[in-house]
């Protein structure tokens, strides 16, 4: 599984207005956390399967990373 990359994320967000809050609590977890998925900084399986939703809610392919 490729790992999201930081920049692509934030363009995302912004284009679709979404703040990196709101995509926490869609996630049901913090903002801290949801940066350190962002960041490369958490990379578990728990962290992946967010990363995978992130992925979804902002409309970023996999395979396009």
């Amino acid at each position: 599984m490729s790992i999201l990359t930081a920049a692509r994320v934030k363009s995302e967000m912004y284009k679709k207005g979404i703040t990196q809050k709101q995509l926490a609590e869609l996630l049901g977890v913090s903002c801290p956390y949801v940066s350190d998925i962002i960041n490369g900084k958490k990379t578990g399986k728990k962290a992946q399967e967010h990363a995978k939703h992130i992925r979804k809610i902002l409309g970023i392919k996999e395979s396009g990373e």
